[in-house]
């Protein structure tokens, strides 16, 4: 009995807090012409969890499709957006939650990637959400600056925990994402 305990404890476990980025919406700036874009699409073709992108040339987004079971990294693309000559004015991601509970100017940790939610209503996700990223380099300076204002956490600033996050905890680099749910 107690076996059989321990084993729906650990699959229930499993199944509170599990995200799934399938797919992310990058907007890049500073693009003038179709060889820019193409650009970009090459240099996000070259990552190994990206599974195929396609573009919308007349709002300059770049949808890309995340292999199963992969998590991106945010940064990476960030960084060959970057790379390629261009900059990112707006990243979302859709990822599928199970059973998370958010709350508002609050961290939670998913698959080994930690959210910090702001601007939002303390709730339960679930299902496929659309998260807007608001880090620096993610979105357009005075957004950046608007949303700095939701928060007194340092780490919105440095984009890693930092000790306003790691109260009684050791300090580390820990990468945190701060985001907003879109409706």
């Amino acid at each position: 009995m107690q076996k059989i305990f321990i084993a729906i404890i650990t699959l229930f476990s499993f199944t509170v807090a599990h995200s799934q980025i399938q797919k992310v919406e990058l907007q890049a700036s500073g693009l003038t012409c179709s060889m820019c874009s193409n650009s970009i699409n090459k240099a996000l073709n070259s990552l190994s969890f990206v599974e195929s992108v396609t573009t919308d040339l007349n709002k300059n987004i770049f949808t890309v499709s995340i292999k199963p079971d992969m998590k991106p990294d945010l940064d990476a693309m960030k960084n060959k957006v970057e790379g390629a000559g261009f900059f990112v004015a707006n990243l979302w991601a859709h990822a599928n939650f199970n059973q998370l509970a958010v709350k508002n100017d609050a961290h939670v940790t998913v698959d080994d990637i930690t959210f910090h939610f702001m601007d939002v209503k303390n709730q339960t996700l679930n299902g496929t959400q659309k998260i807007k990223l608001l880090d620096k380099n993610f979105v357009v300076a005075k957004e950046y600056k608007k949303m700095s204002k939701l928060t007194t956490m340092q780490c919105y600033e440095s984009g890693y925990m930092d000790e306003c996050c790691n109260v009684g905890r050791k300090t580390t680099k820990q990468r945190v994402y701060h985001v907003t749910i879109q409706g």
